[in-house]
């Protein structure tokens, strides 16, 4: 009976869970409506029946927005909710009725179809992608342990609660709970480059007594425990959970899962329990929804397009009250003249009807094939963004690609730019630059004159041919190191023996001399490489021992300690004894902490290396100091047992530990220090430079630690040493962080701008930090740096708006340690308080919900997966690109994008505003002054072709003068090419065009004569002379309008004239009246018509007086008052003589007082796995085969290892404290207390 309460506890929480149901929310959203929410989750393993209960998501994903039956509708229904096109569906309508229509039904059904085919051919296309990237990811095979056996199924088919059999280099199918594995201790090394863009491995472990499950099928059929943890969330990096089995729960945590998305690397196979599934994934909760994004441009265009629809109204209702006064004053007399079948009795339904045929008339205000034009410009413009050989990498055969066709003039009006770092800004690559040895430098090259000389591509490299293990893909430019190496200096040698041998690198030989190194961070990896190819080969390690070869003997060391890193230590050291006995200490970490723990007699080589590590330091390279220290047998035996005591406490073991550890190595000897590049992408400083010249704020946001992000912010140079000051939040609660801003704000605006005096006056915006023209005032620079969970804190709604002030106040701002929920929750905050553009950038799956908050997200596409490019609406290789993406491609983009508009609008005025002019004259009858042929042509055939031309290649000023003025890209940001103002002015110039192109035919033909006396006053004469010079300025208009001339512009533009006359002499002539003699009546009309002088010369004063005012207005404009465009346009002109000269920033080199941050991304706790043996596998016969296996102390080494081992739990829980510093910036000093709860922890940037 005892067990029969907890059972009827677990009964009743399934039947409360079985009333509720899970539903898709938005991780993007801030605030996310939820019908039902799943509380906590209840997995049985091996029962089906029990798991369906609870209607769990399966493990098919669907990423597509349409099925094959749903497509028409559901598009259909999406495009007419484009306000154009309804309003042009009404219209069709309206032309059905034959009581109002003067125009016949196919002048509009026709561009409206062909507006809903292309955009439908469009998203079917894009649908189509999705679909079959669904169908690859929902097909791929996992083996599935049904009814006893393993079953081969597809990745749809696996359900939560099922067990699931990985083999190395498998992606995990699900989100699962590891059981065993064929590691030693069920250890499993997993790779999560497409969860966080990283590529080093990571560890998991699973529980002790699932790791006894092995690989027995049938204990793992028999395997029925239950899960009760979390419900479904996007937190990669938690979860928490209990097992409960046989009459006992077993804690869970991160440690114990594999994520979908994860890749099983150096791991023969493992067993898992499927806990998430399909969308409830973390990998898919991350990728949030897809979002329908729309440029600023589209706005204002359906905000111009009501005001026109307004417009219209005001000119049907003028014209029907024209028509009602006219019909009770006038009509009645003519009513013995027309041959109505029905006479109107009423003036005022005369009216009615004149409304909406005037309505009919007039619609091409907006005509439909404006639409049409946007989607092929928009398509043109994306096409030249994916054949642009300047944006493809070849190294990877990867080209730029636009993934979406709507957003690309939005490209020229960025203001903020979002960028993760690891992948993005770095290749998440170390490689060993430059060195200090006993007070001197390596990695410097000289010419024959002593100069320094920069090292490129070109800059031939040390012969490694010695070395018959050398790693081939290691590059060092300075000889002299080599040369030293081989006359066996000792200081030189112990360097390189110290790397070899202080380090938590695993070694793996895959063939015979085929080495490959499992770093937990890139930058170990790098300095054991580094080792390596200078001669000292790191071969195997044992808990005990360490295998070298050295200079092409093999030589082992025993092991007999590993002090490890933490965050407050900065540093680690490791313990051994060589072939000869002798005990030494080897040491590495950061030179603030080293130089401290130095003997006095290294003072003169401390100032010498110190100097060394500043030169270092202002390369932005990253920095550790080397030190050594020879060990008395005595001494070390009394600290071992100092320590075997200190390692079993119960009180303050961690202090105790740090103690001793602090104790043995003081009096160390330095050796010297090494240098490493964290190395950036190619062309990221420059980029960053030139965008920063085109007033686009960078803000990095990142997972890595502060000071892994500052050194990167110096690298980059978005931080300087001559900013004015540099602020880093890092408080731990609301008070402290609003303090912090508070201060920071203080400091750059003054005390008596800065009005908040408590949290509930903080959402009181200060007018002058929200206005932008202020931020522009303020000549100083500044930086932000703000950690993850101040940032939490800062997000709040009572602290969001200072944030934001200080943030657009900075220069530069970092966020380090931040998640991928407040990624997205940063560039919402700017998208919702600023009125400007966001761009995200990113490569890794923690950068998804950022790539869709913003209005444009761009994927970085390499080997660190591909979830960030599929989210993307852009993707390329290199961050360097963006710089072309934006500030040539944008730039075009929306300088065409406008121009087309504003020209549009006024060609469209100028046409349809002849009928308003008419009406007066005509009596307000609805009569068209054009033939409906004209009106259907015009828009079609006569003038579509050069204004596509001109919207597709136009250039005000060549890439190479873009890419040289970044600050061209200005007027986009300010959006001054097309706005309500512009949209204004040219719509103006289109009526006062009308006004022209209808009064002075009509004045001229009051008294006109043909040649031969007789009248040219017929309506179709008139109508021919109008539509000629309307098409004839239009031209003339789109000539002026065009900056680039191309061969397609002239084709297009000329061919255009000829093609209207082609139409209207064929339209006249006496064959096409044969054959359709009710259509074409009007026989002889143009040539009739166009022989007249008079009529050239109306013509010809039509066009001039249309088009002088615009070039008169130009002309001073660009004399006066000339834009930047305008002068580098001139300049462009002068020097068209001279090659194109690229652009070339340099990268500017920083000296630096502050050390830039020590390479060693380590976290506490991988010693202790190293010297416990769980990593080990069985030894091979080549390690036990290696001289010095034997050895003396291994008692006592062990000993110490198991009573260090005591303190760990089976959940591996570890608390540290981390302590930042940054001198030389400001005196802020970060304690940070963070709970580690799984052995990922100890893989970091």
């Amino acid at each position: 009976m005892g067990n029969i309460s907890p059972l009827l506890n677990r009964i009743d929480g399934r039947l409360r869970f079985l009333g509720s149901c899970w539903r898709w929310s938005d991780v993007m959203a801030i605030q996310t409506k939820h019908i039902c929410i799943e509380e906590e989750r209840h997995v049985r393993a091996n029962d089906r029946d029990y798991n369906e209960r609870f209607s769990y998501a399966d493990n098919h994903i669907k990423t597509a927005k349409y099925t094959f039956y749903t497509f028409l509708p559901v598009n259909l229904f999406e495009q007419f909710q484009r306000f154009a096109n309804a309003y042009f569906l009404v219209l069709l309508i309206l032309q059905l009725i034959p009581e109002i229509s003067s125009l016949s039904w196919f002048t509009t059904i026709v561009p409206l179809v062909l507006v809903l085919t292309i955009t439908a051919v469009k998203d079917a296309t894009d649908d189509y992608f999705r679909h079959k990237s669904d169908q690859q990811v929902n097909t791929r095979q996992s083996q599935v342990l049904i009814k006893g056996k393993i079953q081969n199924e597809k990745w749809m088919n696996v359900r939560v609660g099922d067990i699931i059999k990985l083999e190395n280099n498998q992606f995990v199918a699900a989100d699962v709970l590891l059981l065993s594995s064929s590691e030693p201790y069920g250890l499993c090394y997993i790779e999560t480059a497409e969860l966080d863009g990283e590529t080093n491995l990571k560890v998991r472990q699973a529980l002790t007594v699932t790791s006894d499950l092995g690989a027995d099928v049938s204990k793992l059929a028999e395997f029925n425990g239950e899960v009760i943890c979390e419900p479904p969330n996007n937190k990669l990096d938690k979860f928490i959970g209990t097992l409960y089995w046989k009459d006992n729960k077993y804690s869970l945590d991160n440690e114990k899962m594999l994520l979908r998305g994860c890749i099983l690397r150096n791991t023969e196979w493992c067993f898992g329990m499927v806990i998430f599934a399909g969308l409830q994934t973390k990998l898919m909760q991350n990728c949030g929804r897809t979002k329908f994004k729309r440029t600023s441009i589209d706005r204002l265009m359906n905000t111009l397009v009501l005001w026109i629809f307004g417009f219209l109204i005001c000119m049907g209702i003028t014209l029907s009250i024209g028509n009602t006064i006219w019909e009770q004053r006038v009509g009645r007399d003519f009513w013995a003249y027309l041959l109505w079948d029905k006479l109107l009795s009423s003036p005022v339904f005369s009216g009615f009807l004149t409304f909406w045929s005037y309505i009919i008339i007039l619609n091409t205000v907006v005509p439909i094939s404006l639409y049409v034009s946007v989607e092929v410009l928009r398509l043109g413009h994306s096409y030249f963004i994916n054949w642009d050989r300047k944006m493809y990498y070849s190294r990877k055969d990867t080209p730029a690609e636009a993934r979406t066709t709507t957003l690309n003039e939005e490209l020229g009006q960025v203001e903020f730019i979002f960028s993760d770092k690891t992948g993005t800004l770095t290749q998440n690559i170390m490689v060993f630059s430059k060195c200090s040895i006993n007070g001197k430098t390596y990695g410097d090259v000289y010419d024959d004159f002593g100069h320094k000389v920069d090292i490129t591509e070109k800059t031939p490299c040390v012969d490694f041919s010695f070395n018959p293990l050398m790693d081939r893909k290691f590059n060092f430019h300075d000889s002299s190191l080599v040369e030293a190496i081989k006359l066996e200096e000792p200081l030189v040698q112990e360097f390189f023996r110290l790397l070899a041998l202080c380090h938590t690198v695993m070694p793996e030989e895959r063939s015979e001399g085929e080495l490959v190194y499992q770093a937990q961070s890139p930058d170990e990896g790098a300095l054991v490489t580094a080792a390596r190819n200078f001669g000292f080969v790191f071969r195997a390690r044992t808990p005990e021992t360490i295998t070298l070869y050295e200079m092409g003997q093999f030589v082992t060391y025993q092991l007999l300690a590993i002090l490890d890193f933490n965050n407050v230590r900065k540093r680690m050291s490791v313990i051994v004894r060589n072939p000869e006995g002798q005990l030494k200490l080897y040491s590495k970490g950061a030179d603030t902490i080293i130089f401290d723990l130095l003997d006095q007699s290294n003072e003169e080589l401390m100032y010498t290396t110190s100097e060394h590590l500043n030169e270092f330091a202002g390369e932005g390279l990253r920095t550790l100091a080397l030190a050594y220290k020879d060990l008395d047998e005595d001494m070390f035996d009394e600290w071992m047992k100092k320590l075997l005591f200190a390692s079993t406490s119960l009180n303050n073991r961690e202090e105790s530990l740090g103690a001793l550890y602090e104790e043995i190595e003081e009096g160390l000897m330095l050796l010297g220090a090494t240098a490493i590049e964290d190395k950036l992408q190619e062309g990221v400083p420059e980029t960053i430079s030139c965008l920063t010249l085109a007033n686009i704020k960078i803000w990095v946001l990142t997972g890595d630690k502060l000071e892994t992000a500052m050194n990167i912010g110096y690298s980059c140079n978005m931080l300087r040493d001559d900013m004015n000051e540099v602020f880093i939040i890092s408080g731990h609660t609301l008070l402290e962080v609003q303090r912090e801003l508070k201060n920071a704000k203080e400091r750059i605006m003054g005390p008596s701008r800065d009005r908040f005096s408590s949290g509930q006056d903080v959402g009181k915006t200060d007018m002058y930090a929200s206005d932008s023209v202020f931020e522009e005032t303020i000549i100083a620079e500044y930086a932000l740096i703000i950690n993850g969970h101040s940032l939490a804190h800062a997000l709040e709604a009572d602290l969001e708006q200072i944030l934001l002030d200080v943030a657009c106040l900075c220069k530069t701002v970092i966020c380090c340690r931040v998640t991928p929920l407040q990624k997205a929750q940063v560039v919402e905050l700017v998208k919702r308080h600023k009125r400007a553009v966001t761009l995200a950038i990113g490569d890794g799956a923690n950068d998804v919900s950022m790539i869709k908050t913003a209005h444009i997200g761009v994927g970085i596409s390499g080997q660190e997966g591909m979830q960030a490019v599929l989210a993307s609406d852009y993707s390329f290789a290199q961050f360097r690109y963006l710089q072309r993406l934006l500030l040539v491609h944008g730039r075009w983009s929306y300088h065409r994008m406008c121009n087309f508009l504003c020209y549009f609008f006024y060609k469209n005025f100028a046409f349809t505003l002849v009928h308003f002019w008419y009406g007066f004259l005509c009596g307000f009858s609805a009569q068209t002054v054009y033939d409906q042929w004209f009106i259907t042509l015009f828009n079609i055939v006569y003038t579509s072709l050069p204004v596509l031309a001109m919207g597709l290649f136009d250039q005000d000023v060549n890439e190479q003068y873009s890419l040289r003025y970044p600050n061209l890209y200005r007027p986009g940001q300010l959006n001054l090419l097309f706005n309500k103002r512009k949209f204004f002015t040219c719509t103006l110039q289109g009526v006062c065009t009308s006004f022209v192109l209808f009064f002075i035919p009509y004045g001229a033909f009051l008294s006109a004569v043909r040649d031969d006396g007789s009248h040219i006053t017929d309506h179709q004469s008139f109508a021919v002379t109008i539509a000629t010079s309307l098409v004839i300025v239009v031209s003339v208009q789109i000539g002026l309008d065009t900056n680039y001339w191309t061969a397609v512009n002239h084709f297009f533009v000329w061919g255009s004239l000829a093609v209207y006359f082609a139409i209207l002499f064929a339209m006249n002539s006496d064959g096409i009246f044969r054959i359709f003699p009710s259509q074409f009546p009007f026989v002889g009309t143009a040539r009739n018509t166009l022989n007249q002088k008079s009529v050239w010369l109306v013509i010809l004063l039509t066009t001039v007086v249309c088009t002088m005012p615009v070039v008169a207005m130009r002309f001073l404009k660009t004399d006066l008052h000339p834009t930047q465009t305008d002068k580098v346009r001139l300049l462009q002109q002068a020097t068209r003589r001279q090659g194109p000269q690229e652009q070339n920033l340099r990268r500017v080199r920083r000296t630096s007082s502050r050390r830039s941050a020590y390479a060693f991304a380590h976290q506490q706790g991988y010693g202790e796995l190293i010297t416990s043996g769980k990593n080990m596998k069985v030894h091979t016969s080549s390690t036990s085969a290696f001289p010095g296996n034997s050895l003396g102390r291994t008692h006592s080494s062990s000993s110490w290892i198991e009573s260090m081992l005591k303190k760990r739990g089976d959940s591996n829980s570890a608390v540290e404290a981390e302590e930042t510093t940054d001198s030389g910036i400001t005196d802020q000093t970060r304690v940070d207390v963070l709970s580690e709860h799984s052995l990922e922890t100890l893989y970091t940037n």
